[in-house]
């Protein structure tokens, strides 16, 4: 692998966020002044290594307002997908005359815009000399159950060796790419770029970042992203 390879980033913009059951999709949803894809973008935007960054998306009326605010940086356009891996894959398609095999691709979910820049140059600087890559985690703390389909448990799980795992993930171009198309090739379920390169044989490495880098999935959420944008001095 070679040691010069360039740093990317693909948000995957295009969910709806029915779960959430706001009038609009999460990530457009305001957080402070910004929406929280801007906060998420702003996020991967202060890694000074990045060449690029793919927004993977659906049309939405927000949006223009956001690429007008950010014409200055490299940011490439690509069509949300069916899922999350079809957005992705769809994001490694727009880079394919950009990127090169050794290059780094970092994912990012939409809606985690309290990523902190020190977990994010942990990130590159622990995989720098990674064949495969990984992603950032946090260790499980509480008690795990597993349940039946009554809510009955059924045993409880040993949480030592546990993660869980957030984003950005972060693996070399041309591996990613190949997995994702295997993985869906094959029909298998892919819940993250991770386990796509879990599917074709990998063992990703996970860094261990912050709690704190939460996934907007309920309205609530937002007031907790923001007093942690407010603790980081974002906001």
């Amino acid at each position: 692998m070679k040691d010069d390879a360039a740093y990317w980033a693909i948000v995957p913009a295009a969910g709806f966020g029915h779960r959430l059951g706001a009038p609009v999709p999460k990530q457009f949803l305001e957080l402070g002044r910004r929406t929280v894809l801007e906060h998420s973008l702003e996020s991967l935007w202060s890694i000074p290594q990045l060449e690029g960054l793919v927004l993977v998306s659906h049309g939405h009326p927000a949006l223009a307002s956001i690429l007008e605010r950010y014409s200055e940086h490299n940011l490439i356009r690509a069509p949300g997908g069916a899922e999350r891996c079809h957005s992705v894959l769809n994001g490694l398609i727009a880079l394919s005359e950009l990127a090169s095999e050794d290059d780094w691709v970092l994912v990012h979910d939409a809606a985690r815009p309290c990523v902190r820049h020190h977990d994010l140059q942990l990130l590159i600087s622990k995989l720098a000399t990674q064949q495969v890559g990984g992603l950032l985690g946090t260790p499980v703390r509480d008690t795990m159950k597993r349940t039946d389909a009554q809510g009955l448990v059924s045993t409880t799980v040993e949480r030592r060796c546990l993660w869980h795992a957030l984003t950005p993930q972060m693996f070399r171009y041309g591996l990613l790419k190949t997995a994702l198309e295997r993985a869906l090739e094959d029909g298998y379920e892919v819940s993250d770029e991770a386990s796509a390169m879990e599917h074709a044989g990998y063992q990703p490495l996970i860094i261990e970042g912050h709690a704190d880098n939460i996934k907007i999935t309920q309205l609530e959420d937002l007031q907790l992203a923001e007093f942690f944008l407010q603790l980081q001095g974002r906001l």
